[in-house]
């Protein structure tokens, strides 16, 4: 009898794993290192969550510390830091990019979009300007400009 209500158990747990969707499950998970009181990385955050992106907040009072962890060097740097499996992109970088960032995979630490122009995921505001999205790396390199 307990081995067949083992059997039982075991059948029901299969199918609820077969029952989950699976496009629930490929979306990456993403960590997003932000100041507390900083209401524009928050609205990047929902920007990705909105997406499907499973997204994790880390306030943090010492950000900087986290850029320097993260290898972001200060020409950089934005308002927020995020983490997605191995790497990095910091900044309102458009949610396109980091798709196509993420799908090609490349051997770079990540990406990023310096300051905090307006019209980008997460800042209020017509956009009024390329989008310049450079490698973080030693040496940055222009990754992407957006129209």
């Amino acid at each position: 009898m307990y081995r067949r209500l083992a059997l039982s158990g075991s059948l029901i747990a299969l199918l609820l794993f077969v029952a989950v969707p699976v496009e629930a499950d490929h979306m990456p998970s993403a960590t997003i290192y932000k100041h507390p009181q900083c209401g524009c990385c928050s609205g990047y955050a929902d920007h990705l969550k909105a997406a499907g992106y499973h997204v994790k907040v880390k306030n943090t009072e010492d950000i900087d510390q986290v850029k320097q962890l993260l290898g972001i060097g200060p020409e950089l740097e934005s308002c927020h830091s995020t983490v997605i499996g191995n790497y990095v992109i910091e900044g309102h970088v458009p949610l396109e990019t980091v798709d196509r960032f993420l799908k090609e995979k490349p051997q770079l630490r990540g990406i990023a979009l310096p300051g905090m122009p307006t019209g980008t995921p997460g800042m209020p505001g017509p956009r009024d300007e390329k989008l310049v999205i450079y490698t973080i790396e030693d040496q940055p390199k222009i990754w992407s400009v957006s129209e």
